[in-house]
């Protein structure tokens, strides 16, 4: 069976041309935070977690959350949850109780350890904000466009992940 790809014209290439950019920019920078991260934490001597698991702590914040809505509210994309929330329960970054009402369900919620941890990614990111800023990489405006457009590719796939298939 063969796959016929569809014929497009100059202006369709240009646009997937884009796209396929889109894709890989967007994969390149998530590597080059996660980069980012462990090179501040190795500076830090922060070598118990990974970056994976900083941004996890990060994201959760002060909130109490399932391991079901880290992936609901987008705060965690990959496959490993439990294994990255049991390492931070078992280290001390993170507090766990099993829910009253349904005895399957654990809430998860930062330690004052976690707090530290995320403190410092908090800083990392004011630096890195207020460097870009100061150098005119992006301003406000340009800023807001980017988070208007991913937000409007997140739609996109999410549409794609429940509709399509």
């Amino acid at each position: 069976m063969s796959v016929h790809q569809p014929l497009l014209d100059g202006s369709q290439k240009a646009f997937l041309a884009c796209y396929l950019e889109n894709l890989s920019l967007v994969e390149r920078l998530h590597r080059l935070l996660l980069d980012v991260i462990k090179d501040e934490f190795e500076r830090l001597q922060i070598l118990e977690i990974n970056p994976v698991q900083a941004l996890l702590l990060f994201n959760i914040g002060e909130n109490e959350v399932t391991a079901g809505e880290l992936k609901s509210r987008g705060y965690y994309q990959g496959s490993n949850v439990s294994y990255n929330l049991k390492k931070l329960v078992d280290l001390g970054y993170m507090h766990h109780q099993r829910s009253e009402i349904d005895r399957r369900s654990v809430r998860v919620k930062l330690t004052e350890k976690g707090r530290r941890v995320r403190s410092h990614l908090a800083g990392l990111f004011a630096r890195h904000a207020e460097a870009i800023e100061r150098r005119a990489l992006v301003g406000l405006n340009g800023m807001d466009e980017i988070n208007v457009a991913l937000k409007r590719m997140e739609r996109f796939w999410t549409e794609q992940i429940r509709y399509i298939y």
